[in-house]
């Protein structure tokens, strides 16, 4: 039997001695996940291709008293992939909580025009990586006894898209890896979860905030009446890593103010 939750209700959201890494963390949705983490107690490790953007949040992070380190890493690269974690085990440990954030988009059209090139890129980036990276820490969570993957597709994965098409089948792959993980490493006590955005602003989604006719159209059809901030984000990330969804697995948190319900235009 699982030990009751603490009587303190926000002790199940920290995530004191924890390892965690949130990959893309460098700025958008994965940094703001990545502060959220450390002001949780965590132990970061700030992964994109940039070393010197990734250094800039361990500085932020370490300034305001908590523990991060930064590790290059272009996740598209298996190699790259693999030395992350040995880099992460090596400096703290086997990885408790586990964030695959970074994912590309380099086409923004109708399917009919995508290259080859283009969407095997999408694919192996949004999907394969991910599941090199859950392959290579399971196993180390499995052997302390449990562990989380958070892994951030978006509504593009539930909707059908005119310019989004490769990007949406790939985020639609990514809630199905999880619901595949999430019963092959149930027992071992590590959840797979997945989060999708809405629009963002981010640099990531800019093609789309900053075109005023695209823009308009996510204004009219959010109850809210806005669109999400990264640190929007940042909250569901923390419930799915830390004890307080110790219960949640296999599932996808939609979080995009309601816009997949629709607004009233």
């Amino acid at each position: 039997m699982r030990p009751l939750a603490p009587e303190n209700p926000m002790d199940s959201f920290s995530l004191k001695d924890k390892t965690a890494i949130v990959t893309g963390s460098s700025r958008g949705i994965g940094r703001a996940i990545a502060l959220a983490f450390a002001r949780a107690g965590a132990r970061v490790v700030i992964t994109s291709r940039k070393a010197d953007a990734c250094a800039a949040v361990v500085d932020q992070i370490r300034t305001e008293g908590g523990e991060a380190t930064a590790i290059a890493c272009n996740i598209s690269r298996k190699d790259e992939v693999l030395a992350l974690v040995d880099q992460t085990e090596a400096h703290y440990g086997s990885v408790d909580v586990l964030v695959c954030n970074a994912a590309v988009n380099p086409y923004y059209g109708p399917m009919s025009g995508i290259t080859d090139e283009a969407f095997s890129k999408v694919m192996d980036v949004n999907i394969r990586s991910n599941l090199w990276l859950v392959n290579r820490v399971a196993p180390g969570m499995a052997a302390k006894g449990g562990g989380s993957v958070v892994i951030i597709s978006s509504i593009a994965g539930l909707t059908g898209s005119r310019v989004l098409g490769a990007y949406a089948i790939s985020k639609a792959a990514d809630m199905q890896l999880a619901r595949n993980l999430a019963l092959e490493w149930g027992k071992q006590g590590i959840r797979t979860n997945c989060i999708a955005p809405g629009l963002i602003k981010t640099d990531f989604a800019k093609a789309l905030w900053d075109n005023p006719d695209t823009l308009a159209a996510a204004l009219a059809s959010s109850p809210l009446h806005r669109i999400g901030e990264p640190e929007d984000i940042a909250g569901a990330a923390l419930l799915l890593a830390s004890e307080a969804g110790r219960f949640i697995t296999g599932t996808t948190l939609v979080i995009d103010g309601g816009a997949t319900v629709g607004g009233e235009a």
